[in-house]
């Protein structure tokens, strides 16, 4: 007795390598990160996208999260908002991330950034 089996196609994924030149990050959707995304909302390169458990911020290029705005916009004193509590409220970022004293910038390019980094980006021969 032979039995033979239906051949099921094996599906084929393309893969697209060509940079987005995007960079982003999501946020829990609670009071911080819609602080946050209210921010966000007035930046020209930066799209917000509320979703039922988080909140999507993509820009195109570069984002500066500036922590003074955020203190500002949440009606709290100078210092409140810093990069613990960015990353606190953020869940996932895309991008290469550089923290400063006064900002999170996160690059889409990560050439971009090397200047934040000390890389040198110069060939090796």
């Amino acid at each position: 007795m032979t039995t033979t089996s239906a051949s099921t196609p094996t599906p084929s994924f393309e893969s697209n390598n060509t940079a987005s030149g995007m960079c982003g990050y999501t946020l829990m959707n609670n009071q911080v990160g819609e602080v946050i995304a209210e921010v966000m909302r007035g930046k020209d390169n930066v799209t917000v996208t509320p979703l039922p458990s988080m909140i999507r911020i993509d820009a195109e290029g570069r984002v500066d999260v500036v922590y003074s705005e955020i203190d500002e916009a949440a009606g709290e004193e100078d210092g409140w908002f810093d990069q613990a509590e960015f990353e606190e409220s953020m869940s996932t970022h895309y991008g290469r991330m550089i923290h400063l004293d006064d900002r999170t910038i996160l690059f889409a390019n990560p050439e971009d950034a090397a200047e934040y980094l000390d890389f040198d980006l110069r060939p090796v021969r």
